[in-house]
């Protein structure tokens, strides 16, 4: 294994994901890059007309640069987690989309041979109703996922 994709999120806890990918990818000595996904941010800079009688979608002012700032916000926390790891070879990737999606079609683009992940604690019932994220990519998933258990 030569190359280890890490994904983070806005989650305090991603520290233990990065930092045990980390190390998982140093014994191998493989590249590592960090990946975040952020949320497909288009939608909010749409106008969109009255429908089902509500109208006040066309009213609400939304920033023409919020998706600008978004990928700022998302490039400085991407940075700020490499920087963290004081090791220049460390690379990142922002991608855009369905978290899962996004996350697969990088892995499958960058040749991963391994995905680092964290899983949050959610409800039973949420998994029911929604699934999460570490499920989706274990399911459609060609390349090995290392789960690192996170919970508060």
């Amino acid at each position: 294994m030569k190359k280890v994709l890490i994904a983070i999120d806005y989650n305090p806890h991603s520290e233990i994901v990065v930092k045990q990918g980390y190390e998982l990818a140093k014994t191998m000595d493989a590249q590592i890059c960090l990946v975040h996904v952020l949320a497909e941010v288009h939608y909010y800079g749409m106008n969109y007309p009255a429908f089902m009688g509500y109208e006040g979608y066309n009213e609400m002012q939304v920033d023409i640069e919020i998706s600008s700032q978004l990928r700022k916000v998302a490039e400085d926390f991407l940075k700020t987690a490499a920087d963290h790891l004081n090791d220049p070879a460390v690379t990142t990737h922002l991608a855009e989309g369905n978290t899962a999606s996004a996350l697969l079609d990088y892995a499958e683009e960058w040749q991963a041979d391994l995905i680092v992940m964290g899983t949050h604690s959610h409800s039973v019932l949420e998994k029911v109703l929604m699934g999460t994220t570490a499920s989706h990519v274990l399911e459609k998933t060609k390349v090995p996922v290392y789960m690192v258990p996170v919970k508060d």
